[in-house]
Order: structure tokens, then C-alpha cells, then sequence
């Protein structure tokens, strides 16, 4: 059996924000323009105060059902993977199924900004395995709401990494495909490095507390690790499948910012032209960053066309797949 992707959706909040205007909301003294110059973020979108993880995620998932010319009730399996969620609990699927109208399994799925292709790596599992029979994988972001804004000047440079965020939605639909669909997946992990940013309240470390609210991080430490380790993985993934960087139609690769992508092309090797660059005018999509992406170049697609999907996380993990159109 081979397990594809049939329907994608995405979704933008209305209110957008220059980097400027962001960084004028910020309270701690700083060079003018100083955000834009070293994000090369231009603008990104923020949700609306009544709109939640699951609201964004709702609007994605509608849009993926209708691209795949399905009902809500024909799916029998929901994850809701994202960073971002409603609340501790319940899970967030829940809250967005009850507002979809589907009767899956639902549950949620988290891994930083992996999130979402984790997501999608275990909904094809669970299809392979007999699980499920279609499945609906949602992200719903909203980590504009973990950016710092009164801040003195080193509280600001803690946070600065939450400073490049942008708010969205994305999913998809998988079942199975008579051709194409993904054919290749990969992942390492270096847990060591989980310190290196996040955003540490809501658990049973840090239960209460604003100040464990805000999104804070070593930014040039999560750097130095993906350069590192990045390359490898895809050396991993050309010697399995054979496939050169110009065999893929696209390659969908998570953009926190724009000097940040520069140094991936030059580590990698990736094409420049075969990137679907968001960054500059989204920001940091967290986990939807990707999704989003797809979404923009899935109409373009033609039956047989590769596209490589890289996905970078805090934590620290890579990860990898390939997927063919059917």
C-alpha cells in the first residue's frame, strides 16, 4: 500500500504587522530597524484576539477536505499537530472537531516546529498499519502570542528569536494512493540540546507565571546545530532514493529568518529556485511554516512531480520526507 497526500489547505490570519510596527510595540530601546535587518522579515500575519490555535487550524481544515472532495465524517482520524495549542486540556483536536463535525480518533501531536510533519509521518503509520482509512492532519500556529513585548534591553535579546514569529494554519488529508505518495522518511534527534529554546510554562516545571509565558532561546546555539547536523540527512536521503536536488519539483524547508535560510542553501547545496520562500513576508510559521508552503505550490503540481520536505525543530530534531504527487 502507498500512502499519499490528496488534499492540502492553508490559511492566513486577516491582520497584518510590518517588522517596523512590531518592533516600535517593543519597549526596550532599540536601533531603528534593527528587527528587519536581522530577520530580513518584512511583515507577517497575527491572529485576532477571538482567534485560537484551533480556529486557524479549522479554516486549514476545511479547505484540505474540500480540496480532496471530502465530508468531515470521512475521516476517521484527526491529529492536531502543531506547537501552539488551545490549552493544557483537553487536547486541541477535540475542540476543533467538535467545530469540524467529523467523529474520528482525535488526539494531538507535538514537537516544536517537526510538529506537523510528525504528524503527517504518524498518520501514514497508522493508515500502513490499518489504523485508519484517511486522516486529517491539522496545525493551527499562533506563536505570536509568546513574543515579549515589555522588555528591557536583555530581556528583549533573550527573546529575540520570538520576535520573528508569525501566526497560521495548514493541513492535509492522507489515504491511500495507487502511485506516488510518500516514499521516503527520516529523522534524527539530539535531545541534548533542548535548552537551547522554548517556551518553558504550562507544565509541571513552570505551572503559573507570566514570565514563563514568553518564548526565549540561545538563537546562534540552535544554529550552530542544525549546520552541523543538516547536511547529513540529506546525503542520508539522496543515497536512499537516488534523488538529486533538482529532481524534486519543489523542496519545503522551515525559514525562521531570512540569513538563517541563506546559510541552509549554503551548507546544503539546495537550489535557491526551488525553495518556496515565505519567510520575509510571514515570519516564523512554527510548525505551519511548511504546510503553508504547500499549500501555495500544491496547485502547480503535476502527477509525478517530487517534492522534498525538510523540517527543522527545536528540542533538537530533523526530519525528512518525500512525497510524489499521484
Amino acid at each position: 500500500m502507498r500512502v499519499g497526500i490528496t488534499g492540502v489547505g492553508s490559511y492566513l490570519p486577516e491582520h497584518e504587522i510590518t517588522t517596523a510596527d512590531l518592533q516600535n510595540q517593543v519597549s526596550a530601546r532599540l536601533p531603528r530597524g534593527l528587527f528587519a535587518r536581522l530577520t530580513g522579515i518584512e511583515r507577517r500575519r497575527i491572529a485576532a484576539a477571538d482567534e485560537y490555535a484551533s480556529t486557524l487550524g479549522l479554516h486549514a481544515a476545511r479547505t484540505a477536505l474540500t480540496s480532496a472532495g471530502l465530508d468531515p465524517l470521512d475521516i476517521d482520524l484527526l491529529l492536531f499537530a502543531s506547537a501552539s495549542r488551545d490549552m493544557v486540556e483537553p487536547a486541541t483536536a477535540h475542540i476543533l472537531q467538535a467545530s469540524l463535525g467529523s467523529r474520528a480518533h482525535a488526539l494531538d501531536v507535538t514537537n516544536a516546529c517537526n510538529s506537523f510533519i510528525n504528524g503527517i509521518d504518524l498518520a501514514r503509520s497508522m493508515i500502513l498499519a490499518g489504523r485508519a482509512r484517511r486522516a486529517l492532519v491539522v496545525t493551527g500556529e499562533t506563536p505570536s502570542r509568546a513574543m515579549r513585548l515589555t522588555a528591557d534591553l536583555a530581556e528583549a535579546r533573550r527573546s529575540f528569536a520570538g520576535y520573528t514569529f508569525g501566526d497560521a494554519g495548514a493541513a492535509v488529508v492522507l489515504e491511500p494512493v495507487e502511485h506516488g505518495g510518500i516514499v521516503d522518511i527520516d529523522s534524527e534527534t539530539y535531545s541534548e540540546h533542548w535548552t537551547a529554546g522554548g517556551i518553558p510554562g504550562g507544565g509541571s516545571r513552570h505551572p503559573r507565571g507570566d514570565e514563563h509565558t514568553y518564548f526565549a532561546g540561545d538563537g546562534h546555539k540552535l544554529r550552530g546545530v542544525f549546520e552541523k547536523v543538516g547536511a547529513g540527512i540529506l546525503d542520508r536521503v539522496r543515497s536512499r532514493t537516488g534523488f538529486e536536488h533538482t529532481d524534486y519539483a519543489k523542496i519545503l524547508v522551515h525559514q525562521v529568518t531570512l540569513p538563517y535560510l541563506d546559510r541552509f542553501i549554503e551548507v546544503t547545496g539546495v537550489p535557491r529556485d526551488r525553495l518556496e520562500i515565505t519567510v520575509t513576508g510571514l515570519g516564523n510559521m512554527a510548525s505551519a511554516t511548511i504546510g503553508v508552503q504547500l499549500a501555495r505550490v500544491h496547485p502547480d503540481l503535476k502527477p509525478g512531480d517530487r517534492v522534498l520536505l525538510i523540517g527543522l525543530g527545536g528540542g533538537v530534531s530533523l526530519m525528512t520526507m518525500v512525497w510524489e504527487q499521484s
